[in-house]
């Protein structure tokens, strides 16, 4: 199942070019750190029968200490969203954003996570669609309700223990700006840094200027300078499990596997034990902070 699809061929797949039965699914997931109206953003503009999905309330559940600021929700609440959205098992499901698939990239490994894996990431989001010449839409959609049944547990991931130890044994990866990992700035949560072993790797270096991936030699060569080996566990974190699943993403594209630890540094953080460290080293060049 190719994890990217173009604007092009997602125009061919609703206007039923080349149609297999299969049905489609197009879900707008429209949120970005700092701007809550996603909905609104999507109420007028958004590519033609989509469905709006609010990451805050149906990709997480709210923010608690122990399990950071997006935590994910139960398996039956999620079933319950994926229904709403009229998702039935069988169906081919397109989650975009206009971000970069910042934001679609948490639905699409939720997706993943639960069993279902014919999702794909519309390639460049919104702005791909709108850069082809293809007609927007306004106002909300009503779709049926679905049927899909949903399981866990298919992507790998790890917990705080887990990511304690991680960069002694293999990759850990920081997506986070570069200068939250370094603890210069630290927007939302309380403490500035990174998990002691990790390697910054920034989200915005997966993409072109113009929001597409870039192509799997490129992402392939990105991650091997940054330690990427396949006799390595890999895993990486962001703040609070959203934009760390854009990664694994792109290293999909790059035909490379790893977990996410869906806590990330909101729940790392938190933990009065954990240590967090300054600087650009994996181990800093500072005093842990406690």
């Amino acid at each position: 199942m190719d994890t990217l699809l173009n604007a092009v061929a997602l125009k061919d797949r609703l206007d039923g070019a080349g149609d297999t039965g299969q049905r489609t699914v197009l879900l707008d997931v429209r949120w970005a750190l700092g701007d809550p109206h996603g909905h609104d953003h999507y109420l007028r503009e958004h590519i033609p029968g989509a469905v709006f999905v609010d990451l805050a309330t149906e990709l997480a559940r709210p923010a608690e200490p122990r399990r950071g600021r997006h935590p994910l929700p139960p398996l039956e609440q999620f079933q319950e969203s994926a229904r709403r959205w009229g998702i039935n098992d069988g169906d081919a499901v397109v989650a975009y954003d206009d971000s970069g698939n910042m934001a679609a990239a948490r639905l699409w490994w939720m997706l993943r996570n639960a069993g279902f894996r014919q999702v794909h990431l519309l390639d460049g989001g919104l702005a791909a669609w709108r850069a082809a010449g293809f007609e927007v839409a306004e106002g909300p959609e009503q779709p049926l309700p679905g049927n899909v049944t949903l399981s866990e547990g298919h992507m790998p991931a790890i917990d705080a223990e887990q990511a304690a130890t991680w960069g002694r044994q293999g990759l850990l990866l920081d997506a986070r700006a570069a200068e939250r990992y370094r603890g210069e700035i630290e927007p939302v949560d309380p403490r500035a840094g990174h998990i002691p072993g990790a390697v910054s790797a920034p989200t915005t270096g997966n993409l072109e200027t113009d929001g597409r991936f870039l192509g799997p030699a490129e992402l392939r060569a990105r991650f091997e300078r940054l330690g990427y080996r396949a006799d390595v566990p890999t895993a990486v974190y962001c703040g609070s499990g959203v934009t760390a699943a854009h990664e694994i993403a792109a290293l999909e594209v790059a035909g490379f596997s790893a977990a996410l630890y869906p806590g990330s540094f909101s729940e790392w953080c938190q933990g009065a034990a954990n240590d967090v460290v300054t600087g650009p080293e994996p181990y800093g060049g500072d005093a842990a902070s406690h």
